[in-house]
């Protein structure tokens, strides 16, 4: 079973590539459902643009559309099996963990669908800033990994971060990943919580963790 507390450490590490003081403004832009410029993202961090396209080179899996704007990194508006709804504004992370993250970075509450790894039947939750206000089916859990080399999150940590519907159908899956673990989801919100605090404080907005005025966050 992983260390969380290395895991937790490991996920905001410079190993990523993320930079908390690029990725929290990007996430608050990202969350109002519109692909982010890379002047506006340079505004909202009081960096220059050559500094953000080289923040934003360093994580390999930051998505762009065809004008050169952002729509991923973490949140993202291309589809994937983890839909958010922030506020209205359908979303989308790459991986399970990152549902359960991402309100708290931003402040707000959520509405989540995903489907079980194993299955596809739905696991729904509902999730704001205090925890895990409702999530069908009650037994789900969430699937971690610790892999050594984090320097492509998405394709080494996320794409094996899932929901199973429960601890039973996420055994084919632990039996296949040896170092890997399965936890509830409400313990999976506040291992999510910790990170979230982290990159706030990483990226000196302790005092600031809710959004802008004017983005559409809940």
């Amino acid at each position: 079973m992983p260390n969380t507390l290395n895991l937790a450490e490991r996920l905001i590490s410079p190993a990523t590539g993320l930079d908390a003081n690029i990725w929290v403004p990007l996430l608050r832009l990202l969350a109002r459902g519109q692909p982010v410029e890379l002047d506006s993202l340079a505004a909202a961090t009081g960096k220059t643009a050559p500094e953000v396209i080289r923040a934003l080179a360093s994580v390999p899996d930051t998505e762009y559309d065809d004008a050169g704007r952002i729509i991923g990194q973490g949140l993202t508006l291309q589809p994937t099996p983890h839909h958010i709804e922030i506020d209205g504004a359908p979303l989308y992370t790459w991986c399970a963990l990152d549902t359960l993250i991402f309100p708290a970075v931003l402040g707000t509450s959520a509405r989540i669908e995903s489907a079980c790894q194993a299955t596809g039947v739905p696991v729904q939750l509902t999730v704001d800033t205090a925890g895990v206000a409702s999530v069908v089916p009650g037994t789900a859990v969430v699937s971690l990994v610790d892999p050594d080399d984090m320097s492509a999150v998405r394709s080494s940590f996320c794409n094996e971060v899932h929901f199973f519907a429960s601890s039973d159908e996420a055994q084919p899956w632990l039996e296949a990943h040896p170092g890997g673990s399965v936890i509830p989801v409400a313990e999976a919100f506040t291992f999510g919580l910790g990170i979230a605090q982290n990159m706030l404080v990483e990226a000196d907005t302790a005092g600031d963790s809710s959004p802008p005025a004017d983005a559409s966050c809940c």
